[in-house]
């Protein structure tokens, strides 16, 4: 099998109403933008895969197509090292190699996570908050999120004058498990800079939490490539620590093993190690003790790659982006269907591959 094509498509989704994540600071975004990708075969397979995008999108289909034309999909590690040179003069490229996986998996007619030796038990799904939003406000969403069967809820702040908000959730919850992002870890700078935090701060933040109680990780206090703070800092917190969402390439996240830095790791397939990558640091991750949680903020296609990674792990916990307007439904828009959670749970899809189907209508209205 070879592959013959890369096709791209500009996805745009409006969203319900204006929505201000924590990661940029002081900007409305509108819209959810992804680039989807399909890398077709000499076999009449194709693979899916997509990227975060913005207004305008970014096209670089042709470029890739100079870089996997002619190979074997199932040679993942001979694409991966293609792309590694990708890496180093384009866009970032891990997000192909999940489109290799669907291949892959539509070729043997399996699920990705039964190739790689998972199964499809429900994995516990924690509620993802976005925004930064007032404590009334935020007691009235963990309600609705409880009401539903979530048994954990990820609330974000920005400063430290926010964790009132943490805890009177703490307050109006009592036996909930909080999971707590800073976003120190990057940011989209369109507006406005973030707040950063010295580890003295990021210390201070961790004793609050720890008083809090219940607090499942304390995720991104400090820069993604500080890893001498974030060592300080897990030495020093009563809480664990848990970072590498969107470092630059599994390197990055054997620093953060290496200097025994974070008690919960938690890169996205779809932005820092492809799914091959994701599971072998996971399993590095699991020789040292630390817990392997991915990120899953970017799009259905991201969100479908990242569970068939935990499937495959055993993952205690499944990130479940929720926070209208974004919603399921908002960040599903590039695929037929959505994602739930049954009694605060979720399930790795059961069709062969990545188990989605593009959105055709969708696509073609582009």
């Amino acid at each position: 099998m070879q592959i013959t094509g890369v096709t791209q498509h500009h996805v745009s989704h409006q969203l319900a109403d204006s929505f201000r994540p924590n990661w940029i600071p002081g900007y409305p975004q509108g819209s959810h933008e992804a680039e989807v990708f399909e890398i077709e075969t000499d076999a009449g397979i194709t693979g899916v895969t997509a990227s975060p995008s913005f207004a305008g999108g970014l096209d670089y289909a042709t470029p890739l197509s100079l870089f996997l034309q002619g190979e074997d999909p199932h040679d993942v590690e001979g694409i991966m090292r293609k792309l590694e040179t990708v890496d180093l003069i384009g866009p970032r490229p891990w997000h192909l190699e999940l489109a290799l996986w669907d291949i892959i998996g539509k070729d043997a007619g399996k699920p990705v996570y039964e190739l790689l030796g998972g199964c499809d038990d429900p994995i516990r799904a924690y509620a993802s908050t976005g925004e930064v939003q007032p404590a009334e406000e935020r007691i009235g969403y963990v309600e609705d999120r409880v009401d539903e069967g979530f048994e954990a809820v990820k609330l974000r702040i920005a400063e430290r004058a926010d964790l009132d908000v943490v805890r009177a959730v703490r307050e109006a919850f009592p036996d909930l498990t909080l999971m707590v992002d800073a976003n120190k870890g990057w940011a989209v700078r369109v507006m406005e800079d973030e707040t950063q935090w010295s580890v003295a701060e990021a210390e201070a933040v961790a004793r609050e939490l720890a008083d809090i109680g219940g607090i499942a990780w304390f995720e991104e206090p400090l820069p993604r490539h500080d890893y001498d703070g974030y060592a300080r800092l897990r030495d020093a917190a009563a809480v664990p620590i848990a970072g590498g969402e969107f470092n630059g390439g599994p390197q990055e996240l054997y620093e953060f093993l290496d200097r025994d830095a974070v008690d919960v790791l938690q890169p996205d397939a779809a932005l820092v190690t492809g799914i091959k990558r994701a599971v072998e640091v996971a399993g590095a991750a699991r020789n040292r003790g630390v817990r392997f949680v991915p990120h899953t903020w970017t799009n259905a296609i991201g969100f479908a790659a990242n569970l068939h990674v935990m499937a495959a792990i055993g993952a205690d916990w499944c990130e479940f982006p929720h926070d209208p307007p974004w919603t399921p439904e908002a960040w599903a828009a590039p695929i037929h269907g959505e994602f739930t959670a049954t009694d605060g749970t979720v399930t790795p899809p059961k069709g062969p591959g990545l188990g989605i189907e593009l959105d055709r209508d969708l696509l073609e209205g582009e």
